[in-house]
């Protein structure tokens, strides 16, 4: 599978200034696969630990934090071929289940800076988060790794051949008909496929959904399985009443989470370090909204009030029951799911483009889906999961801040207005992948 984070590992790999990196990500999104395959593909060798199924590999970091010796005794305990600075890749996979590998990266840092080394796991977010100060800060690099992203579902499926069309196709023009075909009918299937490698292989192995449902349930399972092993006990409950809660709060047409819908009479400080552990684990996003759209959005965010998100469409499909028929029909009785899951995806795409994402709602609940900053200038986005690209709160938000460019995505073919003085492109859904020439 072609994933993009490979080019981000190059990059890594040839920096001047390398340090050892941490990769994180959401478990089953790919980073085993990825960093063996970086290994075959960039690397004389690379040596693979895992830290959860092997204690005596992981008891090679209690000792001491002599670099040396512990290569030494890994290459003495585990049999595999020698490390060798500047050509062995050195994987530690499941960093997390000794705290004390995640220090010795510090050491290596220091006294062995041409040994390329990863350290990785599911749930390493959480004990970044949890060991606070003997994180090596300082002394490691870091890249997070997503589910698969649209772009990189296009070029596993029949479609894969139209990805280097549309990436050189002239931005000011309509798409063809037959392109855009294909990518909507490709973009239905990925807000029930999503983007885990395990359910997308499947799907296009075989086309059987009821297969990629059975793999998306046990994806699901494990992650529960991991509330149970890994939250801090007091926590539990929040944490599964949270997740849960999460297609339910997504249906509402007001999407705001909101607390009471997980728990009666639950307030923000009840469940900030439940989401807080969900946010970490790479589970879900939070989108907080602004209520003055100024650079930088950070600033003029308010975190009191926020939408969550989830990290897979196709997950959150599963877990709301949504079928093919449902994306199909149009039954008006689901356009509201519709609508959210349209949002999720777009959420997911901007994330993996590399954006901070945020909302803006006015006082009299007038809202813009989405607000991005890019080169120093606020960009409003609004979402339609049809054909309809009618957006009062959009046209209010441009006439009260009269940004320079904005988005409307939706089903439709490409096209651009002014709308006030903002120079708004109306994208297909399906082709968020191309924002950043928009935005060139």
């Amino acid at each position: 599978m072609k994933r993009e984070i490979m080019q981000d590992l190059i990059s890594w790999k040839n920096k001047r200034n390398r340090k050892p990196l941490l990769l994180t990500g959401v478990r089953q999104c790919g980073k085993t696969y990825i960093l063996r395959k970086f290994g075959e593909e960039h690397f004389d060798n690379y040596v693979y630990l895992n830290l959860e199924r092997d204690p005596q590999i992981a008891a090679v970091f209690n000792y001491d934090y002599d670099t040396k010796r512990i290569l030494q005794d890994i290459s003495n305990l585990s049999l595999l071929p020698e490390i060798i600075p500047n050509k062995t890749l050195l994987i530690i996979d499941e960093i997390q289940f000794n705290p004390k590998a995640i220090t010795a990266l510090k050491y290596f840092a220091e006294d062995m800076p041409e040994l390329c080394i990863v350290g990785a796991g599911s749930l390493l977010g959480v004990s970044l988060r949890e060991e606070g100060a003997s994180f090596p800060v300082g002394k490691v690099d870091r890249l997070e790794m997503y589910p698969m992203s649209f772009k990189e579902f296009l070029l596993e499926s029949k479609s894969r051949r139209i990805v280097n069309s549309i990436e050189n196709f002239d931005i000011t023009k309509l798409l063809p008909d037959y392109i855009l075909d294909n990518l909507n009918r490709e973009y239905t299937n990925y807000l029930l496929v999503g983007g885990m490698p395990e359910a997308v292989k499947v799907w296009f192995e075989n086309h059987n959904l009821a297969e990629v449902n059975e793999i998306q349930d046990n994806i699901i399972a494990g992650y529960e399985n991991d509330f149970a092993k890994h939250s801090p006990k007091n926590e539990l409950t929040n944490i599964e009443l949270i997740w849960r809660s999460i297609p339910e709060q997504l249906a509402e047409d007001n999407n705001k989470f909101v607390f009471s819908r997980v728990k009666k009479s639950a307030r923000a400080k009840d469940l900030e370090k439940s989401i807080g552990w969900l946010i970490d684990a790479g589970l879900i996003r939070v989108v907080t909204k602004v209520d003055n759209p100024q650079v930088p959005l950070s600033f003029y965010s308010n975190s009191s009030f926020y939408k969550i998100y989830l990290c897979d469409v196709g997950l959150l499909s599963r877990m709301a029951g949504f079928t093919l028929k449902s994306l199909l029909e149009k039954d008006e009785s689901t356009g509201g799911f519709r609508g959210s899951l349209s949002e999720n995806f777009i959420n997911n795409e901007l994330v993996s483009l590399g954006y901070v994402t945020y909302f803006w709602r006015s006082k009299n609940s007038a809202e813009v889906d989405f607000l991005i900053e890019d080169d120093g200038r606020v960009i409003p986005i609004e979402v339609k999961a049809n054909v309809n690209t009618k957006a009062k709160s959009y046209n209010n938000f441009i006439k009260k801040y009269a940004t320079k460019i904005g988005f409307r995505f939706s089903l439709k073919n490409s096209g651009e207005n002014k709308v006030g003085v903002t120079k708004t492109y109306s994208l297909p859904l399906s082709l968020v992948f191309r924002l950043k020439d928009y935005l060139n």
